[in-house]
């Protein structure tokens, strides 16, 4: 689905979730790792995308990768 090949400690399936469930369950799988560590967000929302850019920038957490396949959009977040 993705090339991205940095490990990451935490997945969320958001996969047939409306916004805003896909953010809060990130923002809760974040709260759990250590600064510098990522997780990975598969949903299928299609403002995801988006609101994942702003969620990253309102928060100061980092979206290292972000890319769509098949209709998943796959977003990858670094813990600040």
């Amino acid at each position: 689905m993705s090339d991205f090949q940095e490990p990451v400690a935490a997945e969320v399936d958001a996969r047939g979730m409306n916004c805003p469930l896909p953010i809060l369950k990130a923002k809760k799988a974040l709260a759990g790792l250590n600064s510098g560590e990522l997780v990975r967000v598969l949903a299928t929302d299609p403002s995801a995308a988006r609101d994942f850019q702003a969620f990253a920038a309102q928060t100061g957490n980092a979206l290292v990768d972000q890319r769509e396949a098949e209709g998943v959009i796959v977003t990858v977040l670094r813990r600040r």
